[in-house]
């Protein structure tokens, strides 16, 4: 794959229009999570999953009767999707690829790992992912420490086939597409780097990596991000307390929610008409003081937004 790297493209000419947002992000579960990652609407069932990473825990949450259900896992559950073929879950473990059922009666249920793609990086776990618009699971590894270039970026498919497109990141997340699936966005959060590549939809294939964006120093490192109906990029802030909007072309930014929280980790489109952001957030790295001044990092917010979002692609398997 050529891995050119073009300068930031610049924002001067954005051409997709801001947002409205309603109101302040509300905290909807005070979860305290370690963290927070790995929001995913289901369209089948109406409700919103997500996962704290380290503790680790699976979490269920029903906006319309408010009704929360959690699962603990035994390693780290990095990532999820929803699959097509079958009730529950993909997900990634700290290893890799594996299937979990949600519907499994009692707490007992225990994910099936499917495949392990890089054995030999021992200092190594998963991180985020999500499905292209053809039922391909994407999903990164990084280094546990945050510090050494051996994560890779990772295609796995309903047939078992698993490729590795990229390498050498320090922190994967991501990925998100364009509106059109023939760009995708994926971020080594460690170096502030936000990605873009051209992508082949009928084949899988990522290509021409270039730097598409870099935060401001202030605004923290790029973590978990989503995109919504009109193309426009939502972007968690980790160490910025807030997800940023931004053009798709330009990464011109549209608009910008605050949260109380430093950590904010991702999020995702939801509820019946796709217009609520759920948000993620980290109790992780922060000092003693700024946990007694943030008492909500950890939890799940939601804000209602004027525009909608789209349904979260489907595993094929």
């Amino acid at each position: 794959m050529n891995k050119q790297e073009t300068g930031v493209l610049s924002p001067s000419s954005a051409s997709a229009s801001a947002p409205s947002v309603a109101g302040e992000p509300e905290c909807i579960w005070p979860a305290g999570a370690n963290l927070g990652e790995g929001t995913m609407w289901s369209q089948r069932e109406q409700a919103l999953y997500w996962i704290d990473i380290l503790t680790p825990r699976l979490f269920r949450y029903d906006p319309a009767s408010g009704a929360q259900r959690t699962w603990t896992f035994d390693e780290e559950i990095t990532a999820i999707a929803e699959r097509a073929a079958a009730p529950g879950l993909i997900v990634t473990l700290r290893r890799g690829f594996a299937l979990f059922d949600t519907t499994a009666p009692g707490d007992n249920a225990k994910p099936r790992y499917l495949h392990q793609p890089e054995p030999e990086r021992t200092g190594n776990r998963f991180n985020d992912g999500k499905c292209d618009s053809r039922g391909r699971f994407w999903g990164g590894s990084m280094d546990f420490d945050c510090h050494a270039p051996t994560g890779a970026l990772y295609r796995y498919d309903a047939d078992g086939r698993c490729t590795r497109h990229d390498d050498g990141f320090e922190v994967t997340n991501g990925p998100t597409w364009s509106a059109d699936g023939r760009t995708m966005y994926f971020n080594n959060t460690a170096r502030n780097n936000l990605y873009a590549y051209d992508f082949g939809v009928e084949a899988g294939t990522v290509s021409n990596r270039r730097l598409w964006h870099r935060f401001p120093k202030p605004d923290g490192l790029p973590d978990g991000m989503t995109t919504d109906a009109a193309g426009r990029l939502w972007i968690a802030h980790w160490g910025g307390s807030c997800v940023t909007c931004h053009d798709p072309v330009s990464a011109a930014e549209l608009c910008r929610i605050p949260l109380p929280a430093s950590h904010v980790t991702d999020c995702a489109f939801g509820d019946a008409d796709l217009r609520t952001l759920y948000i993620t957030t980290a109790r992780n790295g922060l000092t003693v003081e700024q946990q007694a001044a943030e008492p909500l990092a950890g939890g799940l917010f939601r804000v209602r937004i004027g525009s909608a979002g789209v349904p979260a692609a489907l595993f094929a398997g």
